[in-house]
């Protein structure tokens, strides 16, 4: 009952459609038959009124009969292009009365939930577990199902891969390697951070490419991931050409856009350091330090004196 209660506006709305489309035609119709017999009406009273005289020439003839069908054909013409909108009006008003059929009134009863994007879709919310009684007459809560576990941690090694950004469509390991770190929170927070400054480094002709930092110790980059500053860290510094540096503290002093995005990086970059330092041995601390984010980092630490 409840579909076909649903399905009532939108049958109503179809005949009323039909009913007044084909009235439209019907009134179309009546029109031309109208026009076309006072057409020849007249033109009948035309040719018996009209003055006696020689029979007309060929061409007379024709211009005659042209005379006389050219608006019959005018007439039929604008009856079909009147039948033509009738049509288009009444498919217009049953379109709309199906839309108005598919609108909820008071309510969402009988309609279909919507359909969520990929992108929006929720999990539906796990119902509670029910309480059952206790031996000693309480009752008492069952155990909570267990979170969700969150998306797997990237390893240092794909870090490192992924913070050093693919060379090219062909570099298939560290593209691999990038997609699977940015579906980690924190990684993916340091991952697009150092894109941002990199690319805007690149903009202004400074490209980690070329730069060759001179690599500090691991030992003094485990300091700093363990909060040291100052002389402890000063290693850090590597950047031996001072227009390189002088050109990024110039960005970092007039480009607010860029400051802005630089500190972000140099904070995000501190706290995945402090995070993956104990698990990476000395070579892979001495990888990720020579990373293309590697190597921006130590540039605008030490423009920004946080190594110097």
């Amino acid at each position: 009952m409840k579909s076909s209660r649903s399905n009532m506006p939108d049958l109503q709305g179809r005949l009323r459609g039909l009913v007044s489309g084909q009235e439209a035609r019907d009134r179309a119709t009546i029109i031309g038959l109208a026009l076309t017999a006072g057409w020849l009406l007249l033109v009948a009273v035309f040719w018996l009124a009209g003055p006696e005289g020689a029979p007309p020439s060929g061409l007379a003839r024709l211009m005659s009969a042209v005379g006389v069908i050219l608006p019959v054909a005018l007439i039929w013409m604008a009856v079909g292009l009147a039948r033509a909108i009738a049509d288009l009006r009444a498919e217009a008003q049953a379109l709309r009365a199906r839309v108005e059929a598919m609108r909820p009134t008071g309510g969402d009863a009988g309609l279909p939930p919507a359909p969520q994007s990929p992108g929006l879709a929720r999990p539906m919310p796990r119902a509670a577990a029910p309480q059952r009684p206790d031996p000693r007459g309480e009752t008492r809560q069952s155990a909570l199902p267990p979170e969700a576990p969150e998306s797997p941690a990237v390893t240092p090694e794909e870090l490192i891969l992924a913070l050093n950004f693919p060379d090219g469509p062909d570099d298939l390991a560290a593209i691999d390697a990038l997609r699977v770190a940015l579906t980690d929170p924190e990684a993916a927070r340091a991952i697009r951070a150092a894109q941002d400054v990199i690319t805007l480094l690149a903009d202004h002709g400074l490209y980690m490419d070329d730069l060759d930092p001179r690599p500090a110790a691991p030992a003094v980059w485990r300091r700093f991931a363990a909060g040291a500053r100052g002389p402890e860290v000063a290693d850090l510094a590597g950047i031996g050409d001072d227009d390189l540096v002088a050109a990024a503290d110039a960005l970092l002093k007039g480009d607010e856009v860029f400051r802005d995005a630089a500190h972000h990086f140099l904070r995000q970059y501190d706290r995945m350091l402090t995070r993956v330092a104990d698990e990476l041995n000395d070579d892979g601390v001495a990888a990720l330090a020579d990373t293309r984010s590697g190597r921006a980092f130590v540039l605008l630490a030490q423009a920004t004196g946080v190594a110097r």
